[in-house]
């Protein structure tokens, strides 16, 4: 009797990985016995449940994806990288209000890929993580859309500043009304910068941050109650990087330039 083919595909990693590979082209037997550290004993059995149905075929010793298993696996890739992405922390991302990602960029999570889930000691709770601001200090610009600052915000600021950065913030309608009954003068002469880009949005943000570089995107969300913790999605792939520019000109069509507070 024949399995399901979601089975077929998903239940064996041996299976997965075989049809994974095949996708780059014919593969010899020895090849993939080789990437995927096994034995020919192992494997024979899991490529015979795949040429059972259809999705490889072999001539010899050389193995190739069949129309069919070529048609599944380019659906099946998109998938893979979305729940890799999920995958990292389902505990976490699952607690997480995500509607603040629009649709367009909803369906791109997989381009973030396996991503970190970091948690900073409470000592370091309000400190911007070091590893993405001395990646800023080496980047061309950087891109932040948030809704609360760091105590020491302008400090870290003309450090870029200095490093001849261009920054780039979208900051919510709160966080401006917060900067304004604050009085913080130094926003005023950072804004006199041609490096400091500063805009408000018109809505809520209903997230509390994301930062991107040249290096690192990094995110971090709300959970359903509303409330946050130290936790935030951290992720060095090139893909990432793009997708939290794409996230950022999203935000930034309904947004308004700060020329002064």
């Amino acid at each position: 009797m024949k399995q399901l083919l979601l089975d077929v595909m998903f239940a064996s990693e041996k299976r997965k990985e075989v049809l994974l590979l095949l996708n780059e082209g014919p593969q010899e037997m020895e090849y993939l016995l080789k990437s995927l550290n096994t034995t020919r004993q192992a494997l024979l059995p899991q490529a015979k449940i795949l040429e059972n149905h259809y999705l490889i075929s072999h001539q010899k010793d050389v193995y190739e994806l069949t129309s069919i298993g070529k048609l599944l696996v380019e659906e099946f890739i998109p998938l893979l990288g979305t729940i890799e992405f999920f995958s990292v922390d389902i505990e976490y991302l699952g607690t997480q209000k995500l509607e603040f990602i629009p649709p367009h960029l909803l369906k791109r999570v997989k381009e973030i890929g396996s991503s970190e889930v970091m948690t900073p000691e409470i000592a370091e709770m309000y400190d911007l993580n070091e590893k993405f601001h001395e990646a800023s200090k080496k980047s061309k610009s950087v891109f932040i859309v948030t809704s609360f600052i760091y105590p020491n915000f302008c400090e870290l600021t003309y450090e870029l500043i200095r490093n001849d950065i261009e920054v780039h913030f979208i900051i919510s309608p709160e966080l401006m009304d917060r900067l304004k009954g604050h009085k913080y003068v130094n926003i005023n002469r950072l804004l006199e910068n041609d490096l400091i880009h500063i805009y408000v949005y018109s809505k809520d943000l209903n997230f509390l941050f994301m930062g991107c570089n040249d290096y690192y995107l990094i995110v971090n969300p709300l959970s359903h109650d509303g409330t946050t913790d130290r936790k935030y999605i951290m992720s060095n792939k090139k893909e990432a990087l793009a997708w939290g520019r794409d996230f950022f000109e999203y935000y930034l069509k309904d947004s308004a330039p700060l020329t002064q507070l």
